[in-house]
């Protein structure tokens, strides 16, 4: 008995060890790929309210200032198609770090550009980084917490978190940094704070990321990473440009010409896969209705994203007169609540699985609904206490939503198809947001075409715009029947044997 118990006890211990170092590994792992999508996220917004601050201390005309930001967001949503199916090719790790370089050393250039012209030349290059290294995180999440139960709620939630946080926060980061004019330096900090972040991630990612990629022998696509780069290039363009342009002749010639792009690019993705057996978009992905529906909500998360926070900023700042500090604090409660909601998720994805985004979908619906009737009744005189209440609850709702849904969609996609069903997620989130940025300005500028000329008008415009947003979040309700029900579990589809 004695040496049965001696001969078991170090084998447990081994095991208890061995495990403890798993979690400690996954944990490293989840904090380096996380720091790597929010250095991203926060760098497509930072932007934002350092735009005049740029203008006026590089002389950029509108134009160039509309690049600045384009430039960033049209690079970076065309090429993540592409980043994710490279790392399946050649390795997510690899991806990963050859985009973290080129993106921090980007952000050093950015931060010495002497002019517009070479600001809007190096965010191209930081772009082109950020849409190597991002995939490989959802991709890199998915394969690492296969079948890992909470675990893999928790960090999945962190992630949803991370982009949608961001977003929020980067406006915020930018106008402080900005405001500080730290070492006399201007809007410069909002991209050397990349440096010391991009080179702790770079040098923790080559100690702790596993190299993973697709089990079995991928072809390059060249033909598919044209056709896809040059359709979302003919879609993202005129929705960028257009607003600031009335929508002339050939914005809409362009769209056109785009859907037709991507339509035969669907014809192409077929071809080579019945051919080859692999394609830049794995069209098998797209037979899974838990993908597609996830992948259509994920589309109208990034609308309606793109859509409230815009018309938001409008109502603070324009409605009530609060100046941009004051505003931050708004969002910084929508920001923790939408942590909150992301954390409860967590604690809950695993048992009730679909019905946790569903209830947080209602929540921030019914949340909506609330801050309408208040805009409604009090119009330029609501007052910041009056909104916290249906901020917060707003928060929790999105958080609830947005941080299992990706979870969720990819839970049946097959390993070796990571990195593709990562680079039409994020492609379609940031699509989504571009989508939401426009739409804000046909619906917000359409019940009053002045409606950053009085509070009231534009209480007014706000009020318009909720209804919206309200129906959007129920689309998603309604889309989440199709994920994965309760009693179900998190497991990658098989590959297919071919």
């Amino acid at each position: 008995m004695s040496s049965g118990t001696s001969s078991s006890s170090p084998s447990a211990h081994g095991r208890a060890s061995d495990d403890r170092f798993r979690r400690r590994g996954r944990r490293l792992l989840l904090a380096v790929v996380l720091a790597g999508e929010l250095m991203s996220t926060l760098d497509s917004s930072v932007i934002d309210t350092a735009l005049p601050a740029i203008q006026a201390d590089t002389g950029a005309s509108a134009a160039e200032l509309l690049w600045i930001h384009a430039a960033y967001a049209l690079v970076f949503a065309v090429g993540m198609i592409t980043g994710g199916r490279l790392g399946d090719l050649y390795g997510r790790r690899r991806l990963f770090l050859l985009g973290t370089s080129g993106f921090t050393g980007a952000s050093l250039l950015c931060a010495l550009a002497t002019g517009p012209a070479m600001l809007i030349a190096v965010r191209v290059v930081q772009a082109a980084g950020a849409a190597m290294m991002v995939p490989q995180v959802l991709a890199t999440l998915h394969v690492t917490f296969a079948g890992s139960g909470p675990a893999r709620a928790r960090a999945f939630s962190l992630y949803g978190t991370v982009i949608s946080a961001g977003a929020v926060i980067g406006p915020v980061l930018g106008g402080l940094l900005t405001q500080a004019d730290l070492l006399g330096l201007g809007w410069r900090p909002i991209f050397l704070i990349n440096l010391p972040l991009g080179i702790a991630i770079a040098l923790l990612g080559r100690r702790v990321l596993p190299e993973t990629r697709a089990d079995r022998a991928l072809r390059p696509d060249p033909a598919g990473i044209a056709l896809s780069a040059l359709g979302l290039l003919l879609i993202a363009y005129p929705l960028s440009e257009g607003p600031a342009r009335h929508w002339p002749w050939w914005s809409f010639t362009a769209l056109a010409a785009g859907t037709a792009t991507l339509a035969g690019l669907v014809i192409q993705q077929r071809m080579r896969a019945r051919a080859y057996g692999s394609a830049l978009i794995e069209p098998a992905l797209f037979t899974q209705r838990v993908f597609s529906a996830g992948l259509a909500a994920q589309l109208v998360l990034g609308l309606l994203s793109g859509l409230l926070i815009l018309c938001w900023t409008l109502y603070l700042q324009h409605g009530l007169g609060l100046s941009p500090a004051r505003a931050a604090i708004v969002f910084a409660l929508f920001a923790l609540a939408e942590i909150t909601g992301a954390w409860l998720s967590a604690l809950f994805l695993t048992r009730h699985r679909r019905r946790v985004p569903q209830a947080g979908a209602l929540l921030a619906a019914l949340s909506v609904a609330v801050f309408a009737l208040l805009v409604t009744s009090r119009g330029a005189e609501l007052s910041m206490t009056a909104m916290t209440g249906p901020a917060v609850a707003l928060g929790i709702g999105i958080g609830l939503t947005s941080a299992p849904l990706t979870d969720l969609s990819l839970s049946r996609v097959p390993e070796a198809h990571a990195g593709s069903a990562s680079g039409l997620f994020n492609t379609a989130i940031y699509l989504g947001m571009a989508l939401g940025t426009v739409f804000s300005g046909v619906v917000f500028f359409t019940h009053d075409p002045q409606a950053t000329a009085r509070g009231t008008d534009v209480a007014h415009s706000f009020a318009g715009a909720l209804p919206y947003v309200a129906g959007g979040l129920l689309t998603m309700w309604a889309l989440m029947f199709l994920l994965p029900r309760p009693g179900t579990h998190h497991t990658a589809a098989p590959e297919t044997p071919r």
